[in-house]
């Protein structure tokens, strides 16, 4: 089945998408710290059939962080804990939200998006996978064919 990726989307780009839901299977919402040289960011995502956990899927939303400081991770979980709930458990640079509410609508994408730049004081990226979705339904929509980059098929 034919895979689409869509990235360097922006918050207010993806929050003007209205695709079908069924076929975005993953969405990922890096949010870069200035100076992008420095490495810091926190990434939020989730995929439709669960984030592998050693060899288990677990459904629901996870962020990673990379060069964040340990005492701000507690705020971070604390903000989508309140949005979404869900169980928190770490593994390594990732807390996963086990169990958390689920979005897949542009605009709540876009929107959580915008959310995590104010709060957080990052600048944030947007990719978005879908299966199933052909290349015209996409250009239907609106999505933007600059930002598609097709995953081969097997």
């Amino acid at each position: 089945m034919v895979r689409l990726r869509y990235w360097k989307l922006t918050a207010d780009e993806v929050k003007e998408f209205s695709y079908p839901e069924d076929k975005l299977i993953n969405w990922d919402i890096k949010c870069v710290r200035e100076p992008e040289e420095e490495a810091r960011f926190i990434g939020v995502f989730m995929y439709r059939d669960g984030a592998a956990m050693d060899y288990t899927p677990v459904k629901g939303i996870v962020y990673y962080h990379n060069n964040i400081k340990r005492d701000e991770l507690p705020s971070i979980t604390k903000f989508l804990k309140k949005k979404f709930g869900g169980e928190e458990f770490e593994k390594g640079e990732r807390i996963f939200l086990k169990n958390s509410d689920e979005i897949y609508s542009g605009k709540d994408i876009g929107g959580l998006a915008k959310e995590l730049e104010s709060t957080f004081k990052t600048k944030a990226t947007i990719t978005l996978e879908f299966q199933g979705l052909s290349e015209d339904e996409a250009k239907e929509v609106g999505l933007p064919e600059a930002k598609l980059l097709p995953i081969p098929g097997k």
